[in-house]
């Protein structure tokens, strides 16, 4: 394994009310409070998160949200700021998840916009890339990479210490039970990489982490962290059950 600290993020998605949600939190911090060998981020809903934030506060867990807007204020009804996640106690914020991509119509732009507000803010952005199943039998995979890449971090000058996360989740491979095989995981990693450091120079593409996020399990994760650009996962359902998420965080 490489040495970036890895991240293991569990996206709860819309699940859990605010009681359900801190139960697993709680049940998280005791079998998982005082991990050293990675990163834990857990993104719950946002009604959650104020309360999910006491719980985790005497703990090495972080806490991220699922998504915020651009503009720091405003007649925005149903959004939320970069600064009100801070003020609730968010280190990470998922950006350009494919369910916001593919269900809420989100733009690379508008992803962009997003990323740039979250950096502003101190947040770390978790840009979400990643193909469809016609796409990569189409053979457009690394085509999409690069123009989600390349638009999400669009104009942005990366500081090391202070770089966003990338999460490849080919979508194909998302709630389905499929999980893509280790070689076609590393090559696009690589690619991934490869890609930061000609946008962005070779040291950044040395610190960045990017991450796997495709039907997770405790199953595949070791062999998925063995793979040499794979800094961790963007876990979803296995990440609701604290049991089973901790076994993917001792991997």
């Amino acid at each position: 394994m490489n040495q970036r600290t890895p991240l293991i993020a569990g996206n709860w998605k819309m699940y859990k009310t605010i009681g359900q949600a801190t139960d697993a939190a709680r049940r998280l911090v005791d079998a998982a409070g005082g991990v050293t060998h990675t990163e834990v981020m857990i993104a719950p809903a946002f009604t959650a998160l104020s309360a999910v934030s006491a719980i985790l506060a005497d703990s090495d867990i972080y806490m991220g949200a699922q998504n915020m807007f651009w503009a720091s204020e405003g007649a925005f009804t149903g959004e939320i700021s970069a600064s009100m996640l801070t003020d609730v106690g968010c280190r990470h914020v998922i950006i350009g998840h494919s369910e916001r991509r593919h269900l809420f119509g989100e733009s690379d732009d508008l992803i962009a916009q997003k990323v740039k507000a979250a950096l502003d803010a101190d947040l770390i952005p978790v840009l979400c890339v990643g193909e469809t199943d016609s796409e990569r039998e189409t053979k457009k995979t690394f085509s999409i990479l690069d123009k989600q890449v390349k638009s999400g971090l669009k104009g942005l000058i990366l500081e090391a210490g202070r770089e966003p996360v990338i999460a490849y989740e080919p979508v194909w491979a998302i709630g389905t039970g499929k999980t893509a095989q280790p070689g076609q995981v590393d090559e696009v990693h690589s690619y991934l990489r490869d890609l930061i450091a000609r946008q962005f120079g070779e040291a950044i593409a040395g610190t960045i982490r990017i991450l796997y996020g495709g039907s997770v399990k405790p199953e595949n994760i070791s062999v998925l962290m063995s793979l040499q650009d794979v800094d961790g996962a963007l876990v979803g359902g296995a990440s609701l059950d604290p049991e089973i998420f901790t076994r993917i965080i001792n991997f």
